[in-house]
């Protein structure tokens, strides 16, 4: 099914009118400031059912640090398993298949997202593992947030993902966040735009920093 940035029309046609189409869904410092850590009482809501919050991992932590290599550099990802379990574990099992590799960013709009993580390059696809049910919490999308791209479905999401080039509030509580560039987003800014984009930059490569060889 083809992954859209479902349900957000009406937002859309209120503030992102230049934007023409309902984005497609799975930015110049080179480090992002982290979202801001949820309270202990905070809940993420689970397909219907809301769950506590477990510990924000360690900002060093080579199991929850992803590495996307771009032919321009490396862009570094913080997960966020206190935010996104589930999502998290499907990025950290695909990763280590080496499923993103040379995979295109096939939907690049500039000043909103960059898409990636279809292997059939136009929107539609996915691996071969389920749907994961949605994760939203009320985490900001800044510049540099990573998110499960999905359709209209909220528990659509499989393997497609996006980062976000600057404050996106429509997306808020919406989009599952699993994660945040914290260096090389310069490398993202970078990449080919279009929706295809006529010559896509490619994944070289994605994996954990705790595999890294």
């Amino acid at each position: 099914m083809r992954q859209w940035f479902g349900g957000l029309a009406p937002v859309l046609a209120c503030g992102l009118a230049a934007l023409a189409v309902v984005a497609c869904s799975s930015g110049p410092s080179a480090t992002i400031i982290d979202n801001t850590a949820p309270s202990a009482t905070a809940q993420v809501t689970t397909g219907a059912t809301p769950v506590a919050y477990a510990a924000q991992p360690a900002a060093n932590d080579p199991s929850n640090t992803l590495i996307l290599e771009l032919k321009t550099g490396k862009v570094t990802i913080r997960l966020r398993p206190d935010l996104a379990p589930k999502h998290v574990e499907r990025i950290k099992t695909l990763a280590k298949q080496g499923f993103y590799n040379g995979l295109t960013f096939h939907r690049v709009i500039p000043g909103f997202m960059a898409q990636t993580g279809d292997p059939k390059g136009d929107g539609t696809g996915g691996s071969s593992l389920p749907d994961v049910p949605a994760e939203f919490t009320p985490t900001a999308f800044e510049r540099g947030t990573v998110g499960a791209a999905r359709s209209n479905d909220p528990n659509s999401a499989n393997s497609q993902f996006f980062i976000v080039y600057k404050h996106s509030p429509f997306l808020n509580s919406q989009y599952t966040v699993w994660g945040n560039v914290v260096d090389g987003m310069q490398f993202v800014d970078g990449v080919a735009k279009g929706e295809p984009p006529a010559n896509p930059d490619k994944i070289i490569k994605m994996y954990l920093a705790s595999d890294a060889k």
